[in-house]
């Protein structure tokens, strides 16, 4: 099972006992993954369609428990893509269209909502509900071992601003990017997908979230370590290099004997340590010198090497 899966395998198992938020709820799935009809004046028809068992699952129950609508279900298998759709079937019946004004996806008078049902989306709870049927409908989160990101999929300009603005209202970053004529409400921060999938209700997807992040955190530091230790050892690698070719040169111009002891300490060490660095040279001294009065015994050297 996929990680979108997952989440909405769990999201489906929300069964709260506000109306207003389940209404919230089934406006979007309807609103996101929903087909219209019209058959003349008050006389509408619905079809959702869908690949997730869990979304059908969740759309009937509210459909039923909420609205008493009657539905039909058809379950057809995919053959070449070895997935089921799901196709629920809301047909013309009396109280269909007062049902789809409570939902705001009609406007008496007006036609189709263009935007969110305000009416319902009174309370944070409510706009929550909202946004997991969007997410429900039309939504991918990709697995947090990988590439991280969550996208809710819509049509429509204003419907995709506005949930923008909805996800906003629950502290939340979103951008809406524009993909062939439908909308994208794209989230990629660690910490937006994580708050978003708990105030959605996904919290055990969220904890899990939460511990990839924690993960991935001890592997990049670990990896920033090695990686700093490794650069350490090659820049002392180049040091010692260096300094050992000044000692030769010191050696061959000036002679080791006739350098003060300190001078001449330090040559006869790094000739007998030349992976060492300074700070490991100085612990060899007798008594042992810090990494600053190595340094400053190798710049001696050189300044007595350039004056020969």
């Amino acid at each position: 099972m996929s990680f979108t899966a997952e989440v909405k395998d769990e999201l489906s198992r929300i069964d709260g006992d506000d109306v207003t938020c389940a209404l919230a709820e089934l406006s979007a799935l309807m609103r996101v993954c929903g087909t219209l009809s019209f058959r003349g004046t008050g006389r509408y028809s619905i079809r959702i369609a869908t690949e997730t068992g869990s979304v059908a699952r969740t759309a009937m129950r509210l459909v039923h428990n909420y609205l008493d609508l009657q539905t039909m279900l058809t379950v057809r298998k995919s053959v070449q893509r070895k997935t089921r759709n799901y196709l629920i079937e809301i047909p013309e019946q009396e109280r269909l269209g007062d049902d789809l004004v409570t939902l705001g996806i009609l406007v008496p008078g007006r036609g189709l909502a263009s935007g969110v049902p305000e009416h319902l989306l009174t309370t944070d709870e409510a706009v929550c509900s909202f946004v997991r049927g969007a997410f429900m409908a039309g939504g991918f989160v990709a697995d947090p071992r990988g590439d991280f990101h969550l996208e809710i999929a819509v049509s429509g300009e204003d419907f995709a601003h506005d949930i923008v603005g909805l996800v906003d209202r629950m502290g939340v970053h979103a951008r809406l990017n524009r993909r062939r004529g439908s909308y994208a409400v794209y989230l990629k921060s660690f910490e937006d997908v994580r708050k978003l999938l708990t105030d959605m209700g996904a919290t055990r997807s969220s904890r899990a979230v939460e511990r990839v992040r924690q993960l991935k955190s001890v592997k990049n530091d670990v990896n920033r370590r090695v990686n700093a230790e490794l650069a350490n050892e090659r820049r002392s690698s180049r040091s010692g290099a260096d300094q050992l070719h000044l000692v030769s040169r010191v050696s061959e111009t000036l002679g080791l004997d006739t350098l003060p002891p300190a001078l001449r300490e330090f040559c006869v060490l790094r000739r007998q340590h030349p992976e060492m660095s300074l700070a490991e040279l100085g612990r060899l001294c007798d008594p042992p010198a810090s990494k600053s009065a190595m340094y400053h015994r190798v710049l001696r050297l050189q300044q007595m090497s350039q004056e020969s």
